[in-house]
């Protein structure tokens, strides 16, 4: 069985990458995820290229990494939850309406303020 590239992950690795060399860290993003579409059937190649370049674009557009984040997070859940979305896509399966109320589980938070400095990354903004 052969390796995937995201198998061979490293936060750690990346995040110095981004930290010292932004310019590397972009070139070496790019290449993995064309390596990650390729690997896809051409199908899946076209809808995939579709969502990286509107992915690219929100980070493009954003004013700082953060604000990117949370614009594709939002188009994650609109492609969820939005007309046409995955919850359309699985009501229409069978012709029943999803359950809305479904129990879960209510996992308890620590309120304690995390240690900011331990973990204080930068990306490089991908606002020109």
């Amino acid at each position: 069985m052969s390796q995937s590239p995201e198998s061979d992950f490293d936060f750690e690795e990346w995040a110095a990458l981004a930290k010292t060399d932004p310019q590397a860290f972009e070139a070496k993003r790019t290449e993995m995820i064309a390596g990650l579409i390729a690997g896809a059937s051409p199908r899946m190649q076209t809808r995939l290229r579709g969502l990286q370049w509107r992915i690219d674009t929100e980070r493009r557009l954003a004013s700082n990494p953060l604000a990117s984040c949370i614009h594709i997070f939002n188009q994650m859940w609109k492609s969820v939850y939005g007309e046409k979305g995955l919850l359309d896509a699985l009501q229409g399966v069978d012709g029943r309406p999803f359950p809305e109320n479904l129990p879960a589980a209510v996992v308890k938070f620590d309120r304690r303020r995390p240690d900011h400095k331990r973990n204080n990354l930068s990306f490089p903004s991908t606002h020109t």
